[in-house]
C-alpha cells in the first residue's frame, strides 16, 4: 500500500512539474528580431568586428533587464565582406528570409548607399552605422524615411572643426581626401562649409585607400601657404598621411576627422601621431569630461561593461566608433518601446509605428551625444555632441569641449 501511495506521489508530481513547465513554455514571448550587417571581413572588419560585439553587448544588457515588455531582443548577424554587392545581399536574407522587424549596419558609407533604395522600397527601419552623410541627405541622394545613422553627420564634424579653427584665427586651408565614398562627402562638405568660416581652400588633393604612401600629394601641399592640414579618411590611410607629414617636416596643424580617434591610428602613425588634432566622440576622454556633463555616467558605464567585463578591449581597444552600434540598438529599443511589442502580429504596421517613433526620439543621451531627432534630420546630433582632442604622447588629452 505504502508503495502504491509513493509511487501515485511521485506521478503526481511529474506531471505536475510538466505542467508548470509547458505552462512557462506558453508563457514566454516572442523575440524580436533585428538584423545587424557589419564589415567581419575586408578592409573595414577593424571596425565592422568590434561593432558586432558592441551590438551584443547592447542587447545582452537589455535582455537581463526584462527585455522590451518581456519581449527579448534577438541579434541575426551578416557580413557585408566590406563590399556594396554583398551588402545588398545580407539586408535582402534578413529581411526576406530572417523576417527582421529592423536592420542596424552597415559599416561603411558606400555600402550603405547600396542597400539604401532597398531599405526606402521595401519600408525597413534601419539605423544606420556608416559616418556619411549621403544615406540620411535627400535630394541627389534620394528618399530617407526608412533610414537613421546613430554616428554624426560628415557636416557636423567638419562645422567643428572650422569653428576650431576659426578660433585660432586661421584663414587658409589644404585638404585630402580619400577617393571613397566617405572621403568624397568629407570634401563636398569642406567645400562647402568654408566661406561660412572665413577659410579658403589653397590645395586639395586625394589618395586612394589602399595607396601606400602620400608623399607626392603632401609635397604639393607643402609649397603652398596653408595654415592647417585637414586629411578626411578612416582607418590606416590616415596614419600613412601622418607618417608622411612627418617625414616631409610639414609643420602646420594636421587635422584628422572624426572617424580617427582610435589607439590604432596612434598605433600605425607611431611618434608622429602626436600633435594630431581631430573632432571626436567623448569615449576617447571620458575621465577628463567634468561630472555636470549628462554623458559622463552613459559614458562610464559603456567602458565598465566593454573593459571589465566582457573585456573586449584585449583585442578591440575603445575608439569613436565604439559606441554606434550601441546607440543604434537603444534607439530602435526605445521606439519598439514606444510602440509596444504587442503590435507585432501586423508586420508591416509594426515597422511603419517604430520609423514614426524613431524620428521623434527627442532626448535620448547616448555615446554619441544626446540625440535629438525630426522628420527632417534622421541623426538629431548637432556639434556639441564632438569635442575636440588631441594625441599628446601617445594619449588623447580633450582640447576643446
Amino acid at each position: 500500500m505504502k508503495k502504491k501511495i509513493l509511487v501515485l506521489v511521485a506521478l503526481l508530481g511529474f506531471f505536475v512539474a510538466v505542467g508548470i513547465r509547458d505552462h512557462c513554455a506558453a508563457e514566454e514571448k516572442a523575440s524580436i528580431k533585428i538584423g545587424a550587417f557589419f564589415a567581419l571581413s575586408g578592409p573595414a572588419s577593424s571596425i565592422g568586428t568590434p561593432t558586432k560585439l558592441v551590438a551584443q553587448m547592447a542587447v545582452d544588457k537589455i535582455n537581463k533587464e526584462g527585455g522590451i515588455d518581456g519581449h527579448p531582443l534577438e541579434l541575426v548577424f551578416g557580413d557585408t565582406e566590406s563590399d556594396p554587392t554583398k551588402a545588398l545581399i545580407v539586408a535582402k536574407r534578413l529581411v526576406e528570409q530572417e523576417k527582421v522587424i529592423a536592420l542596424i549596419g552597415p559599416t561603411r558609407t558606400d555600402t550603405g548607399m547600396a542597400v539604401k533604395p532597398y531599405i526606402e522600397q521595401s519600408g525597413i527601419p534601419t539605423v544606420m552605422t556608416v559616418g556619411g552623410d549621403p544615406v540620411i541627405a535627400g535630394g541627389k541622394f534620394g528618399p530617407y524615411r526608412w533610414t537613421f545613422k546613430a554616428p554624426q553627420r560628415t557636416s557636423v564634424a567638419v562645422k567643428k572643426i572650422y569653428g576650431y579653427l576659426q578660433k585660432r584665427g586661421i584663414k587658409k586651408i589644404a585638404l585630402i581626401h580619400a577617393t571613397d565614398g566617405f572621403g568624397r562627402d568629407g570634401l563636398r562638405w569642406l567645400r562647402e562649409l568654408a566661406p561660412e568660416y572665413g577659410l579658403q581652400i589653397v590645395a586639395v588633393e586625394s589618395f586612394g585607400v589602399n595607396d601606400p604612401d602620400m608623399t607626392a600629394q603632401l609635397v604639393k601641399i607643402k609649397n603652398t601657404d596653408a595654415e592647417a592640414l585637414i586629411c578626411w579618411t578612416i582607418g590606416p590611410a590616415g596614419a600613412k598621411v601622418a607618417r608622411n607629414v612627418r617625414q616631409l617636416d610639414i609643420t602646420i596643424p594636421l587635422i584628422q576627422c572624426h572617424g580617427l580617434p582610435d589607439p590604432k591610428y596612434v598605433e600605425l602613425a607611431g611618434d608622429a601621431a602626436n600633435g594630431s588634432i581631430m573632432p571626436s566622440t567623448r569615449l576617447m576622454v571620458a575621465d577628463q569630461l567634468p561630472d555636470t556633463d549628462p554623458q559622463k555616467p552613459v559614458v562610464k558605464e559603456f567602458m565598465r561593461l566593454y573593459e571589465e567585463e566582457y573585456n573586449f578591449d584585449e583585442k578591440y581597444p575603445i575608439n569613436t566608433h565604439s559606441g554606434y552600434a550601441w546607440d543604434a540598438i537603444m534607439l530602435l529599443t526605445e521606439a519598439i518601446k514606444r510602440v509596444g511589442p504587442d503590435k507585432m502580429k501586423d508586420v508591416r504596421q509594426f515597422r511603419e509605428a517604430i520609423r514614426d517613433a524613431l524620428e521623434n526620439i527627442d532626448g535620448y543621451v547616448g555615446i554619441s551625444g544626446i540625440f535629438h531627432l525630426t522628420p527632417e534630420d534622421h541623426n538629431g546630433l548637432g556639434t556639441d555632441s564632438l569635442v575636440m582632442v588631441q594625441v599628446v604622447d601617445g594619449g588623447w588629452k580633450l582640447i576643446e569641449p
